[in-house]
């Protein structure tokens, strides 16, 4: 497989909080190389991180992964701030050499403009009724538990990964609602901007597909589907998944026999 990109979207990373997978990111940034990442948002959760988050050693080895992407391989990195990293408006806009920190970008590649953002700005939830999106993460934050005792039972089982809250937000009508007329709302901006396609993540659900005659891409999240979008040197973009990866397969146990270099005489067989 390919691990020579022009560009990687990644978002809803989510560090500081339990869900967050810090450690596969890593292993993932480590085994690709690009000329541009793209950071699209909810990289560090501010707002469990101010409840009852907590900041780890591994959270703090994806930007040691980063920098060092950065100052090696001289990978361009673009920081766009999300929801739940929106202490960043702050500092917004930042640039330091090959690192921006940034609201939005249009990206231009092989003739083609895409809008890119994380999401939340064209969610009425989180930028107008703030309670709402707050509770809504307590939700969340619930299910990944009880997602959490659910698969532990699964794997005992032998059976399959199993996410929930997917579950959920595809059998409950007002999420697919919602989740349909976000797309479409993110389509119709990119439009107006003169983009071809719009790139975002926020609501934790990777997919690649044409709406309306606009190229709609999200990138997923690395708490349950683990994913990241990518873009070859011809502009073809695809999705890869950390888990349909050789180092994202569990690898059984192979039990290997020695043969020994001459027998081993059994005890009676001094005797015979």
């Amino acid at each position: 497989m390919e691990t020579n990109f022009k560009t990687i979207v990644l978002s809803d990373i989510h560090l500081g909080t339990k869900g967050s997978k810090a450690k596969e990111v890593v292993r993932f940034l480590k085994q690709y190389q690009c000329e541009n990442l793209i950071l699209n948002g909810d990289i560090i959760d501010g707002w469990q991180l101010k409840k009852s988050g907590s900041w780890k050693r591994k959270h703090t080895r994806v930007f040691k992964r980063v920098l060092k992407m950065i100052d090696c391989d001289r990978t361009k990195v673009i920081y766009l701030r999300g929801n739940h990293d929106d202490f960043l408006d702050q500092v917004l806009p930042l640039e330091i050499g090959n690192l921006s920190i940034r609201k939005d970008l249009i990206y231009e590649s092989n003739g083609k403009k895409y809008f890119i953002t994380h999401g939340d700005v064209f969610d009425n939830i989180t930028t107008n009724l703030r309670w709402i999106a707050y509770l809504g993460d307590m939700g969340y934050t619930f299910l990944l538990w009880l997602n959490t005792r659910v698969n532990h039972y699964r794997r005992k089982k032998g059976l399959p990964y199993f996410s929930l809250s997917q579950y959920v937000k595809s059998r409950v009508k007002s999420a697919v609602t919602y989740i349909d007329g976000f797309e479409t709302e993110l389509c119709k901006i990119a439009r107006s901007k003169g983009c071809d396609g719009i790139i975002c993540g926020h609501i934790h659900k990777a997919e690649i597909r044409t709406i309306d005659g606009i190229e709609y891409y999200n990138s997923g999240d690395w708490v349950e589907s683990l994913s990241a979008l990518a873009e070859d040197q011809e502009g073809n973009w695809q999705l890869i998944y950390y888990n349909e990866l050789d180092f994202g397969k569990a690898k059984p146990f192979e039990s290997k026999v020695i043969p020994l270099k001459e027998p081993i005489a059994r005890p009676l067989d001094k005797f015979s």
